[in-house]
């Protein structure tokens, strides 16, 4: 139970609210906090009178008590510290419990290190994981990471990712993989964190160094099952095979069969970024179904193909989408091709070429008057090289024509025009289509479909990883490449916490995304209440505040009440 205790410092006594808890065997203090002189208790309490409580401030409990009864069902920290070994004697706390706390932080409130301790204070945590104050020091965070090696990080997540699948019993027959990467800040001249490496960000951040991230997630709930981190500057369709080799490892672990033994049962979806011929060849000896896509502008005879042979899918399942089938040689193999018309892609892709024709022709605009004004220097092939630039976005030259006079920069002149029929052409062509292949030659065409529009699973966890507020890869102050991977798997593990948890809640009927999952939870606060009696120092009481039905309902689903104050 907690206490008021006094602390002199000179001539004068502070008062602190503590509380107790043996660690290691030794009883220590594992939560303290600062409440003042004598005097200044005193007028508080004064001011509503003998008896009545003190208000003091609210502590973070729902959303850290959910995501820590996730990381206990899963467990990390157990798993983490039979993997790496145990510590010295004087270690402030396990591996595993570190690695715990720093996902619990990246899925709650995402910080760094150093900043920690002081979001460790505005929790409860400190009720339901006993820790000395000298273990939130980020040093201690550093020390344990770098108790974790590249090997042991793949080993930790393929124990944790089969207690998930035992626990959780998630349906792994749909497999979506994709890559991306994330902007870092750390120095040029850092030579100590060869994984961040400048490359094509997707972020758009090409003045800074880059972590690339592969992820392979079931259709069933968007959850992580195999993380892959790898330098920025390599091309994702060459981080296929490591990906593909190791979701063969661990799935061959998860189902207990001999390689090869559960070909038929899953099916591994991906986009045209990773189409190779080597690829294809590994897929075709994997024991995965696979389904893929073509780039449309590639195939033109695909594309060709009259209205007249489209056929709807599934009006139930996906209204205005039509297709046809038919079977093509690709990559040195015959497959099954799906090409298909959404229309409400159709429609989406006319907008935004509007919008992007509309841009063009207000630059060729600008730039024909300043030619007729006779107000540039610039001789013709840079002028030339100008309007390219502006005709580069995809399909504006199909579009747009334009004709450039003269010959030097006083007399060049720019004249252009739209071509309706060209444009015509274009959306007739391509717009609303996309071309699937697979290797399932007795599926449903709509089952085709929903495997490859599976792909919205991964691209949402994606989204979710780069949303600053929670369950975010940023913000990342490690510099070597070492930590740089401990980080990684830490914020994949959040993912994977985070999507558990609206998969629990959706299953029982509460549809809600992870942010306003997380955000109800966080509405169940902590209250430390001070009550002074008639004599005595004062006593401390902790108690939750009033919920609602929605979260009355989360928290007797996340079990809370196991984490939660026992009262006076």
């Amino acid at each position: 139970m907690p206490s008021i205790v006094g602390k002199k410092q000179g001539n004068k006594t502070y008062y602190y609210l503590v509380e107790s808890a043996r660690v290691g065997g030794k009883p220590r203090i594992v939560s303290q906090r600062y409440l003042g002189p004598a005097e200044e208790i005193l007028a508080r309490l004064s001011e509503t009178g003998p008896g009545e409580p003190d208000r003091t401030r609210h502590l973070a409990f729902g959303d850290l008590a959910a995501v820590w009864a996730m990381l206990e069902r899963l467990k990390v920290a157990e798993i983490v510290d039979d993997v790496v070994g145990s510590r010295r004697s004087d270690a402030a706390t396990s591996v595993g419990t570190y690695i715990a706390l720093a996902t619990a932080n990246r899925v709650v409130d995402p910080r760094s290190k150093r900043a920690f301790s002081d979001w460790w204070a505005k929790t409860a945590g400190d009720r339901f994981v006993k820790l000395p104050a000298a273990a939130l020091d980020h040093r201690r965070f550093w020390d344990a990471m770098d108790q974790i090696s590249e090997s042991a990080l793949a080993e930790i997540e393929r124990r944790i990712v089969t207690q998930m699948v035992e626990t959780f019993e998630v349906d792994l027959s749909g497999l979506v993989l994709d890559m991306t990467n994330f902007a870092t800040w750390i120095d040029s001249a850092n030579d100590r964190a060869p994984i961040a490496q400048r490359g094509h960000s997707k972020q758009k951040r090409a003045d800074l160094r880059i972590v690339g991230l592969g992820l392979v997630v079931s259709v069933d709930g968007g959850i992580p099952l195999v993380s892959h981190a790898y330098p920025g500057d390599r091309p994702d369709v060459t981080q296929f095979p490591d990906m593909v080799n190791e979701l063969d490892a661990r799935f061959t672990m998860l189902l207990g069969d001999e390689p090869g033994d559960h070909a038929g049962r899953l099916t591994l979806v991906f986009d045209a970024g990773q189409n190779s011929e080597d690829n294809y060849e590994l897929v075709e000896d994997s024991p995965f179904h696979f389904v893929g896509s073509l780039p449309p502008s590639d195939h033109p005879d695909l594309l060709a193909a009259g209205k007249d042979r489209y056929r709807a899918v599934d009006k139930g399942r996906f209204p205005g989408l039509t297709a046809f089938e038919t079977t093509k040689i690709v990559f040195g193999v015959e497959r099954r091709i799906v090409v298909t018309h959404s229309q409400n892609l159709h429609d989406k892709q006319s907008r935004g070429f509007d919008q992007t024709l509309a841009k063009a022709r207000r630059q060729l605009s600008e730039l024909a008057a300043r030619l007729a004004r006779g107000k540039t220097r610039k001789p013709k092939d840079k002028v030339e090289a100008e309007i390219a630039e502006v005709l580069k976005p995809r399909w504006v030259a199909r579009v747009i024509s334009t004709t450039l006079t003269g010959d030097t920069p006083a007399d060049l002149r720019l004249t252009w025009r739209t071509k309706p029929k060209a444009r015509e052409a274009l959306e007739d062509e391509l717009f609303g289509k996309r071309i699937l292949f697979t290797d399932k030659h007795h599926a449903r065409r709509s089952e085709i479909v929903a495997d490859y529009r599976s792909q919205s699973e991964v691209e949402g966890d994606f989204r979710q990883m780069k949303d600053p507020k929670v369950v975010s890869f940023s913000p990342m102050f490690h510099f070597t490449d070492q930590k740089i991977r401990v980080h990684v798997f830490y914020c994949v593990l959040a993912l994977m916490v985070a999507r558990l948890l609206t998969r629990e809640a959706d299953r029982h009927g509460m549809h809600m995304s992870v942010r306003e999952l997380l955000e109800r939870l966080a509405e169940i606060q902590e209250t430390v209440l001070l009550y002074q009696g008639e004599r005595g120092r004062p006593r401390a009481r902790r108690m939750l505040t009033e919920i609602d039905p929605t979260q009355q309902r989360l928290y007797d689903l996340f079990g809370l009440d196991a984490y939660a104050p026992s009262g006076p």
